[in-house]
């Protein structure tokens, strides 16, 4: 039986089990800044990442990209078809070449219920929705380059890997790309970016990866 209180990545490696336990699952490869699907196309499929990386985009209403959240290997996206919605109201890009595997919203949903995973979906659920509230909450109450700084140790936590120096982010994340997520213009970006550097921050590596220093990113937000 499931634990009472299960841990997202608890639920991310017993939903990988359960899927792989289904052997009809499509696998689908997508070439890097490729898209899984863009607004408008049918919803009817739940995606979980074997490997490689997605990103999220919305168009507001002016045209601009909204970079709503970005998905790594053991997550799943795509889950709003399970509410009903017959098309996507978002643009799923590979960021990398990715491997994933596409499940019917149905299926999905028999797929939780079989492996008593039902309550670990809603835990996960309840946890993007909490994620999406705080990001919202900073765009609406500090300014940019605390909401860059933000940004940045969300990516750490969510793309890092422990490096000598603190946590260094292997996936090749812009400044157009930051700058969508923070809602700013890319020359602020990258004028913030420099001062976080001059102040020991954060740090590029030899080979162009981006190393955050969460330690003293968050006491340098804090402090402001």
């Amino acid at each position: 039986m499931l634990r009472r209180f299960l841990k997202t990545n608890d639920f991310r490696q017993l939903l990988r089990r359960s899927l792989e336990r289904r052997v009809n699952l499509r696998t689908i490869r997508v070439a890097s800044h490729q898209p899984i699907y863009v607004s408008g196309d049918s919803a009817e499929m739940v995606y979980f990442i074997e490997s490689g990386q997605i990103k999220l985009l919305m168009l507001s209403p002016e045209g601009k990209e909204c970079l709503l959240a970005i998905h790594t290997a053991g997550d799943i996206f795509g889950e709003l078809c399970l509410v009903g919605l017959r098309s996507r109201l978002e643009a799923a890009i590979a960021m990398k070449e990715t491997v994933l595997k596409s499940i019917p919203g149905q299926a999905f949903l028999d797929c939780l219920d079989s492996d008593s995973l039902l309550e670990g979906f809603a835990r996960h659920l309840a946890t993007r929705i909490s994620e999406q509230q705080r990001i919202i909450a900073t765009l609406l109450t500090v300014d940019s380059e605390h909401r860059l700084g933000e940004t940045l140790l969300l990516l750490a936590r969510k793309l890092g890997k422990p490096d000598i120096r603190s946590t260094r982010i292997e996936s090749k994340i812009t400044h157009e790309d930051l700058s969508r997520m923070v809602g700013t213009t890319r020359p602020r970006v990258t004028h913030f970016l420099g001062r976080f550097r001059g102040l020991g921050l954060i740090e590029m590596s030899s080979d162009h990866h981006l190393i955050v220093n969460e330690k003293k990113l968050a006491n340098y937000l804090n402090a402001a």
